[in-house]
């Protein structure tokens, strides 16, 4: 980002700000101009519906990327330095079950904005698979990606 404003406050009471006391973030140019080079195909709608839930929604984003870069199945594993759980900043989770059973939910809210997800825990619970597909959903022959 090149810029921000933003006001916070833990009241979950207050108003929105009024005037100038909006919230701002400005995208740099090049930042702009890097998701437009390299779109990843993703279900808005689904996007805005997971919203209320951060961290399915993280996930929602992850997996479509994964999804549509990888090449067939792949593996990824849960933990380690390039485990899901540093990817997606989750370092809260001590206990590594307590991470799998988020993970569990996750992927069901997920399942419930892209059913043809291709994304399942292995039977070890170590790893995350995943598969080539696309999170956007087809009306008719049309892709929606708005």
């Amino acid at each position: 980002m090149s810029e921000a404003r933003i006001w916070y406050t833990r009241n979950a009471a207050q108003d929105t700000l009024p005037g100038e006391l909006q919230n701002e973030i400005v995208l740099s140019d090049e930042f702009f101009a890097e998701i437009m080079n390299h779109p990843i195909p993703t279900d808005m709608e689904a996007a805005k519906a997971l919203s209320s839930a951060p961290a399915a929604l993280d996930l929602f984003t992850w997996l479509s990327y994964r999804c549509f870069i990888a090449k067939g199945p792949e593996c990824v594993p849960l933990f380690g330095q390039s485990g899901l759980v540093n990817q997606l900043g989750s370092s809260d989770y001590a206990r590594p079950r307590k991470f799998r059973e988020r993970l569990e939910r996750w992927l069901v809210l997920v399942g419930t904005m892209w059913p043809e997800c291709p994304a399942r825990i292995t039977g070890d619970g170590q790893a995350i698979m995943v598969g080539r597909a696309q999170a956007v959903r087809s009306r008719g022959n049309v892709y929606v990606c708005s």
